[in-house]
């Protein structure tokens, strides 16, 4: 457990300098490299399938990029930095005026060091992103703009993995892989979620659990589409995984519902691990939520991030890059979400098989040398046999009483293993 923060940001950093989008090379690069840790499928799906309201759009080859002065020099080149280019721009080769290539240059003024993440999916056009340093520095004269670029029918890529359960019922974990170089909004979900699945792989699992890494909105859009049956069917708890990295926060937006399984399961860790979490409501969602969440499809997904996507400074900028995500913020957000899946795994009706307290002292339950710390232990043991009635789950009783899940695993296996406590039925 010590390592897998380290190995995570080793992963984030052999993957942040790939040029994604929400298709192309740069996608299937991400995809093969994720592959080499666990065993997904990488899927295509054409240009021009229509999924749901929309279409798959062509697919965007990118080789190079470039704007030069009247002196040659290039001052601004892709090759540099890939949030130099609009995402999905047009080619071009031209030789313009200052005044003409202002109108496709786009900076922020407010983040005057910072190169802004701009896409164009769905209109051609071309641009590019600079620092609003970079762009005071223009000097009136002619510019030459390249553009090495194609939007040709190809495929939208996505990986996939089902790993099997004792129970066909499933557990959704979706993730995207179609921005650039930026690390927390991008790596961390991808990179956690391929670390998540190497833990779920080491353990026997009572529910199926279904990983998804998609290019964000059009991916989940086109994953629905083809398996809205079988997700309605059978998907009873899930999680958007994005902005788990950095070091500064915990948060969490709801599923529509609010009242899932995978909401419970998220309150009561972000409770009792991390009490000053941001509690957002659904109508701060903005990512893959929503279209899992929406009407008609009404999937249980919520999200446990770190920094909220939008909510921090460098947030779709130049700055969310390999400093902002660290291995300490890395392994916190793992541990968070590796929690929520465990208490779900683990989240049943319990209840006592006697009447009255139990007799602990003739069990080995009851220490034979009262102390403090074996006096909180009894403590927790006879507050959650108070309310194991078999009406309350899990995560009703530790927020009952006021005791992490966690905490109750091993005193929930002495009591099963004395025989005075049964299972009632899995929650769903």
């Amino acid at each position: 457990m010590e390592n897998i923060g380290e190995e995570m940001y080793a992963l984030v950093k052999k993957l942040f300098p790939i040029c994604r989008s929400i298709s192309g090379e740069g996608v299937r690069h991400t995809l093969q490299e994720i592959q080499q840790h666990i065993p997904i499928t990488i899927h295509d799906v054409p240009s021009g399938t229509q999924v749901f309201d929309w279409i798959v759009p062509k697919e965007w080859t990118i080789r190079t990029a470039y704007i030069e002065n009247e002196q040659g020099d290039r001052i601004v080149d892709f090759k540099e930095n890939n949030l130099h280019l609009v995402g999905y721009s047009v080619p071009i080769d031209a030789y313009i005026s200052l005044d003409k290539l202002q109108e496709h240059l786009y900076s922020l003024e407010e983040q005057p060091d910072a190169i802004p993440y701009i896409t164009s999916y769905y209109k051609e056009r071309w641009g590019f992103c600079l620092t609003h340093n970079q762009r005071l520095k223009l000097k009136e004269g002619i510019y030459h703009v390249y553009i090495d670029s194609d939007l040709k029918d190809g495929y939208l890529n996505y990986g996939e993995m089902i790993l099997p359960g004792e129970s066909e019922q499933e557990v959704l974990l979706s993730t995207y892989i179609c921005h650039p170089s930026m690390a927390n909004n991008e790596l961390s979900g991808p990179v956690v979620t391929t670390f998540l699945v190497k833990w779920l792989m080491s353990m026997s699992c009572k529910y199926t659990y279904r990983i998804v890494f998609i290019p964000e909105t059009i991916g989940s859009i086109t994953y629905i589409s083809r398996h809205l049956s079988i997700l309605k069917e059978r998907v009873i708890s899930g999680y958007n995984i994005t902005c788990i990295g950095d070091d500064r926060a915990y948060s969490y937006v709801p599923s529509r519902k609010g009242n899932t399984l995978a909401d419970r399961a998220a309150l009561n860790v972000l409770s009792f691990s991390q009490p000053e979490f941001k509690h957002y409501s659904y109508l701060d969602r903005g990512s893959d939520e929503r279209q899992y969440c929406s009407p008609g499809v009404d999937l249980p997904v919520a999200s446990v991030m770190r920094s909220k996507y939008g909510e921090y400074a460098e947030y779709h900028t130049s700055l969310d890059d390999l400093s902002l995500v660290t291995a300490t913020g890395l392994f916190g957000g793992y541990e968070a979400l590796r929690r929520c899946l465990e208490l779900i795994e683990k989240n049943v009706y319990y209840e006592m098989k006697c009447l009255c307290e139990p007799q602990l002292g003739k069990r080995g339950l009851y220490p034979t040398l009262s102390t403090k710390k074996t006096g909180d232990i009894v403590r927790k043991m006879m507050d959650f046999i108070a309310y194991a009635d078999g009406k309350k789950d899990l995560i009703d009783i530790s927020n009952t009483i006021g005791i992490s899940a966690w905490d109750l695993y091993p005193i929930i296996e002495e009591l099963l293993a004395a025989d005075i406590l049964f299972q009632n039925k899995t929650v769903l």
